[in-house]
């Protein structure tokens, strides 16, 4: 696809720096930087240093041009990158210039967009670009590598590939009834599209993964005054970054806190402590931390073992509606004080640790149970995945599953063949083989500016 108009955006972040990069694509990009520098342009990815001079011939700015021809460019247009001085006055000066020259203002994720369209990239490759920017670990940047690098796809291209091979002997099986042999009975069939739900369930537990390190996990700390809430988030994060006092009612106001827990991004959120209050201020602490209790992916209910309080008492007084193994740990806090080992156990059915916070005793074992409790076990090869990339797979499912009981049970080979064909349309979606327009523009309105 070849666009008629050429696109123009700042691709460095905003601030001060040394260097601050502007980039074109499109059919009128060399023209625009010839334009701009009043010379002949640089050998295709050979840098030339240029001035960049305004409608009346004065120097904006200058430093190094470079031209990428398409097709053989990040968006398989004619591309031309612009690398001056990464002040934000002068920055904007240039891209002001380059649009009085023709170009258009880029919208977000348009040049990932047009790289997409040219088929540079799949759907895939260029989600994996903005997760490779947002990455909050290491892991997750590595994944998110091998998703650009094409890993992620490939999989999902090998499944469809056997979904492909399988339609076809469907389709075979229907164009020939009057064949003496029953090719849906013959178990061949029935063999391969085992052998697909089997290969699309292994791609859904890499991509839960992958998931995992791309969005991480909303962790929210939660519990009475002064059971330890804050030396936890202290005893986590591996900072001093809660204030801890013996005065109860110390954390008025959430607190969030992004780390890495064994390679798993984590949001974790300190919280006001629950408690009937008149003070004005506290009540208003203790709304938004339950307000954080609702939208949490895990609970930690933080009491103190040296009150002999029952946790669950507690669970079921702070969190009503939560009581659910998968959504709550009991963290039993202050074991030196009570001469209580730290350990890992169950307490009715829920997961239950013991730790001292202020001396961080039993701390890792609680970051051990944390990333076991998520599901989290990452290998090498995970790729960065996405929500949508884990919708799709499951209807991929839906539709197999559909197939699997119109072959075996009612020996249906249309209603299988269709079955079939709305399973190859949903996995198509993950790499952009069949994606409607609206997903992509909502897909790529997500990505930054310039990129």
């Amino acid at each position: 696809m070849q666009h008629q108009t050429t696109i123009a955006a700042i691709a460095t972040p905003p601030g001060r720096g040394g260097v601050g990069v502007i980039r074109l694509s499109g059919p009128q990009a060399y023209t625009i930087a010839e334009q701009l520098t009043q010379k002949a342009l640089p050998k295709a990815r050979m840098a030339g240093f240029r001035q960049f001079l305004d409608l009346q011939g004065e120097v904006l700015d200058e430093g190094l041009v470079i031209c990428f021809p398409n097709p053989n460019s990040f968006t398989g247009e004619d591309v031309v990158e612009l690398q001056g001085h990464g002040g934000p006055v002068i920055q904007n000066a240039l891209l002001a210039r380059c649009l009085e020259l023709g170009a258009m203002a880029a919208k977000a994720g348009e040049f990932s967009m047009r790289a997409f369209e040219n088929g540079k990239l799949d759907l895939v490759q260029a989600e994996a670009i903005a997760d490779l920017i947002d990455a909050t670990s290491q892991a997750a940047a590595r994944s998110a590598v091998r998703s650009l690098q094409g890993a992620f796809s490939h999989k999902v291209n090998t499944v469809l590939e056997k979904l492909i091979h399988l339609r076809l002997h469907v389709e075979a099986a229907i164009d020939f009834p009057e064949e003496e042999i029953d090719f849906l009975a013959d178990g061949k069939i029935l063999s391969l599209l085992q052998e697909v739900q089997h290969s699309v369930a292994a791609v859904q537990q890499s991509a839960r993964q992958g998931q995992l390190l791309r969005e991480g996990l909303q962790v929210v700390i939660a519990g009475k005054p002064n059971a330890g809430k804050s030396s936890l988030l202290n005893a986590l994060a591996g900072i001093d970054r809660a204030i801890v006092t013996d005065i109860a009612g110390t954390t008025r106001d959430v607190l969030h806190e992004k780390i890495s827990l064994n390679g798993l991004p984590i949001t974790l959120t300190d919280t006001a402590g629950l408690r009937e209050t008149g003070d004005v201020v506290e009540k208003e602490g203790i709304r938004r931390a339950i307000k954080e209790i609702e939208q949490a992916d895990l609970l930690l209910l933080v009491y103190d073992l040296s009150q002999g309080e029952d946790p669950l008492q507690l669970a079921r007084e702070y969190f009503e509606h939560h009581l659910e193994p998968k959504r709550l740990m009991l963290i039993g806090n202050k074991c030196d004080l009570t001469g209580v080992e730290a350990q890992i156990g169950d307490f009715q059915g829920f997961r239950h640790i013991t730790v001292s916070a202020k001396q961080e005793t039993g701390v890792q074992s609680l970051i051990e149970a944390i990333t076991t409790h998520a599901g989290f076990q990452p290998e090498e090869d995970t790729f960065i995945a996405r929500t949508r990339h884990l919708d799709a797979m499951k209807r991929t499912q839906h539709y197999l599953a559909e197939a699997h009981e119109q072959l075996v049970v009612f020996h249906a080979g249309e209603l299988v063949a269709e079955s079939l064909r709305l399973a190859q349309n949903a996995l198509g979606e993950i790499t952009g083989e069949f994606s409607a327009d609206d997903l992509l523009g909502k897909i790529f309105g997500s990505f930054c500016i310039g990129k």
